[in-house]
């Protein structure tokens, strides 16, 4: 059964989602932005330790809370380990921040103009482990390149058929069927999308909703159709590579969308800073993020 609590703090609270979910090939980088190169740690185990601590010192910080940060995505080593002596997951919650946990394992080459999500064989332990921990949804991506309606269709029917299994086992899911936005043909890749998502949504069995992750759409309010759908419970936007300045102002184009953003929200972050340095900065970010979230542009 889904946390009431959890379930009306996301369908209904005020603040977005932080995105820190940063895994495998994007750890390096990530640190790097952090102020910790590569020739600083040793191995795959050294580099999860300091990965960890970025993100128990973001957690712990007196910034991050439940007030303006209403969830957080959660890399698994992240939600296996402990943040101020506590499971991860509980140390979200008992600042009033609901867990998430990305769950796929990496991309597909691309076909048709996609990469679709490796397979996931060992999903159903992997959300029980998140259900017993205190997890309360997902979060699962794959990439939209070219406009491509057969591509784009396979990423949606793939993305459902996820979310189903997540239903499921008690959780909520997070679609992520991210276009990139570097794309020469973004515009066609969002209509071709909401055409898609908005026909598996409706023929998808069963009355239970569904989250969104998107990226920022060409033209503000294309993804209305999607926002008002009755299936879905939340739409959330990632940056994609905007900075933070350029994230918040195409985030606060869009009604009804709330951001999801990582490097936007960590880029200014670093590890030599003072801990008054740190949550400062981390303050800075957040109150833009919030600001963008709730307070929409005509």
């Amino acid at each position: 059964m889904t946390d009431p609590k959890m379930l009306d703090k996301i369908a209904n609270g005020k603040g977005f989602i932080a995105a820190l979910d940063q895994s495998g090939g994007s750890t390096p980088k990530a640190l790097k932005g952090y102020g910790i190169s590569e020739d600083a740690y040793s191995g795959d185990a050294e580099m999860f330790g300091l990965i960890h601590q970025m993100r128990s010192r973001i957690i712990s910080s007196s910034a991050f809370t439940g007030d303006k940060v209403i969830g957080a995505i959660l890399f698994e080593k992240t939600m296996d380990g402990e943040v101020s002596g506590k499971p991860t997951p509980t140390a979200l919650w008992d600042k009033g921040v609901v867990p998430f946990i990305k769950i796929d394992k990496g991309l597909e080459d691309e076909a048709q103009g996609v990469q679709m999500m490796k397979a996931m064989p060992d999903l159903d332990t992997l959300l029980a482990r998140a259900k017993s921990l205190g997890v309360f949804g997902t979060k699962e991506r794959s990439v939209i390149n070219l406009a491509n309606r057969a591509g784009i269709a396979d990423i949606v029917r793939q993305q459902v058929e996820v979310g189903q299994q997540v239903l499921a086992a008690g959780l909520i899911p997070m679609l992520e069927p991210e276009i990139n936005i570097k794309s020469a043909e973004r515009a066609q890749c969002d209509a071709l999308l909401v055409e898609e998502m908005a026909k598996a949504l409706d023929d998808m069995p069963g009355d239970a909703k569904v989250m969104l992750k998107l990226s920022l759409p060409v033209t503000p309010g294309h993804f209305d159709a999607l926002v008002d759908h009755p299936r879905v419970l939340r739409v959330v936007a990632l940056s994609g590579g905007y900075n933070r300045p350029d994230a918040c102002v195409e985030l606060a184009k869009n009604r009804g969308i709330i951001a999801s953003f990582s490097r936007a929200l960590l880029e200014d972050l670093r590890h030599q800073m003072t801990d008054a340095e740190f949550d400062a900065s981390l303050g800075e970010a957040i109150d833009a993020i919030y600001t963008a979230s709730t307070q929409k542009t005509a």
